[in-house]
């Protein structure tokens, strides 16, 4: 064998070694951040009446379940202030015999408090925070008195309660904190009931945080998603982009409303020379608040 053979083996061997080495093993790191986004979503605290901003229940179609131990008086009066709040707002209330997300006690015994008879307590008891709603999953209304009134008020204030709404300083409002017959509900709470539940109860999926460090040719990542919306998320697809061309899809579980999950992948191997953007998309098929936040883009740090 001649030495001109020998060496054009050992270079073609080489030249293949040195390939290997630039695709498949880490020699650089690249370190991505992620570019910000605006969203076409915004809600913001429409009003201090209630207990926290912007507080409603998932869907305008609320369940109630009146217990046993309630009075026919009791009963028609909680049943016709949720018909009169029915008729003036946006909602709809629908009796259940389990799982309500209004639950409805009575109790015969007084109750004092301050020196006060107490008429009946009410309040949300199981609320989610999100980034835009404070979501209320079950409230309870307790009617401890008959109203005298001709309009059922006690049961209207509690049921108010319920729905987030705080103790108004207007004596001639039905939310003042002693009842008397003459009190109203006032048209600002009507046109805020109105307007919080005329936002669709969709979910919405986002991207809390993202961030990715490329070693040679190896895609390390970790994600943070969590569903801000008003409705149980379906399940979706993330997908992953460098440079626009698709490297990496997973299934991703569906999500309740305000819980997240983080998700952390090593050694994607990308095959692009140079990848200076990243793009990661909830590939979603379903209806949401916002699909803006579906996306996060990633570029190399300066």
């Amino acid at each position: 064998m001649g030495w001109k053979l020998i060496l054009s083996l050992f270079f073609i061997f080489f030249s293949v070694i040195m390939l290997i080495i630039y695709w498949f093993i880490p020699y650089n790191l690249v370190d991505f951040e992620i570019t910000p986004r605006n969203s076409n979503f915004s809600l913001g605290a429409i009003t201090d009446m209630q207990f926290y901003s912007n507080m409603r229940f998932p869907n305008p179609e609320i369940s109630y379940k009146i217990s046993d131990d309630c009075t026919l008086q009791k009963k028609r009066d909680m049943e016709q202030g949720l018909e009169i709040i029915a008729n003036r707002t946006l909602l709809d209330f629908y009796p259940v015999i389990n799982n309500e997300e209004i639950s409805i006690n009575c109790e015969s015994k007084n109750k004092i408090e301050e020196g006060l008879f107490i008429a009946g307590e009410g309040g949300p008891t199981n609320i989610t925070k999100t980034n835009n709603f404070n979501v209320i999953l079950h409230g309870q209304i307790l009617l401890i008195r008959d109203s005298s009134c001709q309009s059922p008020n006690i049961a209207i204030h509690e049921l108010l309660h319920v729905l987030g709404f705080d103790h108004s300083l207007n004596k001639q409002n039905i939310m003042y904190n002693i009842s008397s017959c003459g009190q109203t509900i006032g048209e600002d709470m009507i046109y805020f009931i109105n307007e919080i539940y005329k936002i669709p109860s969709y979910p919405d999926l986002l991207f809390e945080n993202a961030s990715a460090i490329m070693r040679g040719k190896y895609l390390d990542v970790n994600l943070s998603i969590r569903n801000n919306g008003l409705k149980n998320s379906e399940e979706t697809e993330i997908e992953i982009y460098a440079n626009d061309n698709l490297i990496k899809s997973i299934d991703f579980d569906s999500l309740e409303i305000g819980y997240g999950r983080a998700i952390s992948l090593s050694n994607i191997w990308v095959s692009q020379l140079n990848s200076n953007n990243l793009k990661f998309i909830i590939s979603s098929d379903f209806s949401e608040l916002d699909k803006e936040n579906n996306i996060a883009e990633l570029k190399i740090k300066e």
